[in-house]
């Protein structure tokens, strides 16, 4: 019998259940889904067992890799072994040259092991000790971030620290902000050098939103930038930041760890088991 008591009940259940429908996305406590790895941190392992390192890797629930060299193996092979092992390579990092000089290249190979962003990661002091550099690297970048939308793939940019010292009175990470186009180039926000560096990522998140489509989560010790550490045992706030994400642009998190004072393989063990853990 439907009484005055059941229709209350019915009622205030109903009334619960808008109230979660309409509440805002970030009221829930959100984890990554697939956690990825810079296999940079892995690299002296895999010149010893490139196939055997990568298996380690995926054992301990590492779902996506950015590679960083094949170790001669071709892109034919990657992409059957990372098939075999039930996981995707959406990232990988190229020098500048490799947009420069050999572009058609590079997005070839791209294609072939299935990449869908190209990263460079870095530059050497020579190319960046003025201003007038940057401009000419941002300029390569703008060029090649063409030919790749128009082979389905994203480029970006990997920051360390030197791009938020000032150079000429300015941040090189700010004058690359402005001279980048933000559809061609994104940003791979390496948590760790920016932090090691005094800068706020939320600040830039909330001045360029959806142009960071990476993060390296890397840890840093607050003491030295020689040895980065397991994620958790730094200064790093990672829920803080994390929570953010989806203002920032970011797709993909991947672990970095370049340097360890244990097995790397033990190291990020350790950092999955943070991230398995940790809620945003």
């Amino acid at each position: 019998m439907f009484t005055r008591r059941t229709f209350l009940q019915t009622a205030a259940l109903a009334t619960a259940g808008s109230a979660l429908m309409t509440m805002p996305e970030t009221t829930f406590a959100k984890k990554i889904k697939a956690v990825g790895i810079q296999l940079y941190t892995v690299r002296a392992e895999m010149a010893k067992d490139f196939e055997g390192t990568l298996k380690a890797v995926a054992a301990l629930g590492y779902k996506e890799f950015e590679f960083a060299g094949y170790n001669n193996k071709t892109p034919q092979e990657v992409k059957a072994l990372l098939a075999n092992l039930g996981v995707t390579a959406p990232s990988a990092h190229f020098p500048i040259a490799a947009f420069e000089k050999d572009l058609n290249k590079t997005i070839d190979t791209a294609k072939a092991v299935g990449h869908k962003i190209l990263i460079c990661p870095f530059l050497m002091p020579n190319e960046r000790k003025t201003l007038d550099d940057y401009r000419r690297v941002c300029s390569i970048l703008n060029r090649a971030g063409e030919a790749c939308r128009a082979a389905g793939i994203q480029l970006g940019y990997h920051n360390h620290d030197f791009e938020f010292k000032e150079l000429e009175g300015k941040l090189p990470m700010d004058l690359m902000l402005a001279e980048c186009d933000k559809n061609l180039v994104k940003i791979e926000l390496d948590l760790g050098w920016m932090t090691y560096a005094g800068k706020d990522p939320l600040v830039y998140f909330a001045k360029h939103p959806g142009r960071f489509i990476s993060f390296h989560v890397k840890d840093m010790n607050p003491n030295t930038k020689e040895i980065t550490v397991e994620l958790g045992r730094g200064n790093v706030d990672f829920k803080r930041i994390f929570a953010k994400s989806k203002q920032a642009g970011v797709k993909h998190y991947f672990v970095e760890q370049d340097r360890s004072t244990m097995s790397p393989l033990e190291s990020i063990k350790i950092s999955m088991e943070y991230l398995k853990k940790l809620d945003f």
